[in-house]
């Protein structure tokens, strides 16, 4: 505790049998099923979800096309009480693209799994808004705009709760005129549902040792725009993933083009996080490939009306830590349930959920507290996670290791063996090997790449863009990307990788500045962050460390 901290009143609490951090599906999936189960037993079980974004669904950013499986298990009425999922999926493509041309792969070659048979096009922003809506009915307190920045442990090392960040700090760590103190929030069972690389997630496992026998989590970058396309440009339903082109071949990676909705395409790009070369810029090659003969048409007189960007879990089945820690649980993305090959993770997520929540329930009516809900890593690692997660394993293994033509094509034959044999395919589950900080080369080794100015039509920058995440933060606030050795950027990082925090952020937070005496420094722009979590991933010195700022602070995505 600091000399500041001392002098501060104590927080107020709250007691709760169930506390959730984080309202995307899984933390609202937890919330809503935990009421359904109190409601179903004549039992009264108090839940509370607490989200940093300033409303339900501001921070949730995905593609996407949605498996109902989840959302059917967890309210199978979803459509007559008007979940916002209105738009099939009526055709598949998947393209290779290269340079100036491009190849259709065959809907035929593809296993059953990447079918998109049955899903849904939309808003997992809106979907989880409208989660919010049916856990609020439930009785379940939902406080947006409060950011859980500490786990309460006793003296048993038991986690039993957390409190929100105090309001009102200046730059200088010490209280304003509006210092409003954190509240405590104490459960019988805590629940982490942050999304990939949480920060209490993130102390939860170093604490516990959670991926002691855990491959490295990996993860990607993913960008995203929303445009509202000409309506002859619009084909309602159609799904379009490509890989290839601007990437080369050693870089993974692919985008997405969904038509949902009225006249809208949700336009995507993710680069997976171990790529080597440190002048890569994931924006920048978001930008170029809308330039592409085969895409570019699509958005010939439209306009975009949203971006946003967020770091996804991309590590799959070897990747899931030890999910229990005394007094509670990971679930969702703060554990990696994505299904890379099928770029999915919101129907696990909510699956995750719902066992969460029966694991919770069965202790609290038992009378426990505080304990491990060892039901709960069984119901993942046996039940529709584990069928979901198994089969594709070793899919992203082969893309680092062979690169993305031949690896696309041996995930392929695996993921093909898996469906004729299923749950054991070929027999093995290959390693991920290094963590993604510890994959790029040095700048000497490296190639620089030179990017296309935009042109503001089709191509945009970093600042622009950021305008159109509504992103906001209260400037007289502690720097939440917080550097543990301030003068590693300089002094290690420059030097070594060119310093790639400039190229690998999506939002123009770091700039390496010089001075009138030739100096450099290392300039953070806070107020940029999107909250896409990707510096705390890529940074080679694992040097930045993101922590949550206000509650409220960051975008507010609007139907993303």
């Amino acid at each position: 505790m600091t000399d500041e901290q001392s002098e501060l009143p104590p927080r107020e609490g709250m007691e709760f049998d169930v506390v959730v951090v984080g309202a995307g599906p899984a933390g609202l999936a937890t919330a809503i099923r935990l009421r359904q189960l109190a409601a179903e037993h004549g039992q009264e079980v108090s839940v509370v979800v607490l989200e940093k974004g300033s409303e339900v669904g501001a921070h949730i950013l995905s593609g996407a096309v949605i498996d109902p499986v989840g959302l059917s298990t967890l309210i199978p009425d979803w459509k007559e009480k008007g979940a916002p999922l209105h738009t099939q999926v009526t055709e598949d493509r998947f393209i290779y693209l290269g340079p100036a041309g491009e190849i259709r792969l065959p809907n035929l070659g593809m296993p059953p799994l990447m079918n998109n048979h049955g899903n849904y096009i939309g808003s997992l922003g809106n979907l989880c808004r409208w989660l919010g809506e049916q856990a609020a009915e439930l009785g379940v307190e939902v406080y947006p705009g409060f950011a859980a920045s500490e786990v309460l442990y006793d003296e048993e090392n038991r986690v039993v709760g957390v409190a929100t960040g105090d309001m009102g700090i200046g730059r200088d760590g010490k209280p304003t005129d509006n210092f409003t103190r954190g509240m405590e929030l104490r459960g019988k069972y805590t629940v982490i549902a942050e999304g990939a690389r949480g920060s209490l997630a993130k102390q939860l496992i170093a604490r516990f040792a959670l991926d002691g026998d855990s491959e490295p989590q990996k993860y990607g970058i993913g960008l995203k725009e929303l445009w509202e396309v000409a309506p002859e440009k619009h084909q309602p339903g159609l799904v379009q993933h490509t890989l290839g082109w601007p990437l080369d071949d050693a870089t993974g990676g692919g985008s997405f083009l969904y038509h949902y909705g009225e006249n809208l395409v949700a336009v995507g790009f993710v680069v997976h996080l171990n790529y080597q070369n440190p002048y890569l810029a994931p924006f920048e090659e978001f930008q170029r490939f809308k330039t592409h003969p085969a895409i570019r048409d699509v958005f010939a007189g439209g306009k975009r009306i949203a971006y946003g960007a967020r770091a996804i879990t991309e590590g799959g089945w070897q990747s899931i830590p030890k999910l229990t820690f005394p007094g509670g649980v990971l679930v969702g993305c703060s554990a990696g349930f994505v299904n890379v090959p099928r770029i999915k993770g919101s129907h696990n997520a909510i699956l995750s959920g719902i066992h969460a929540a029966e694991a919770a329930f069965e202790a609290i009516v038992a009378g426990r507290a505080h304990d491990q809900l060892t039901t709960y890593e069984r119901a993942v690692r046996t039940g529709p996670i584990a069928r979901d997660l198994k089969p594709v394993r070793n899919a992203k293994p082969l893309l680092s290791r062979f690169g993305t033509r031949i690896g696309t094509f041996l995930s392929g034959a695996d993921m093909w063996f898996n469906t004729i044999i299923p749950g054991i395919g070929l027999g093995y589950t290959l390693k991920h090997r290094k963590p993604d900080y510890a994959t790029l080369k040095r700048a000497s080794q490296a190639q620089k790449i030179e990017y296309p100015r935009p042109d503001g039509v089709l191509t945009f920058d970093r600042l622009t863009s950021v305008s159109f995440s509504a992103t906001n933060h209260e400037e007289n606030q502690p720097i939440h990307l917080t550097l543990k050795d301030p003068s590693i950027p300089i002094a290690h990082n420059l030097p070594e990788y060119a310093e790639p925090a400039q190229r690998y952020c999506p939002a123009g937070v770091y700039e390496v500045v010089e001075e009138a005496d030739g100096k450099k420094r290392f300039q953070i722009n806070a107020q940029n962050c999107v909250h896409c979590k990707t510096c705390d991933i890529k940074d080679p010195a694992q040097n930045i460390n993101w922590v949550v700022p206000e509650g409220g602070g960051g975008p507010n995505y609007p139907g993303m």
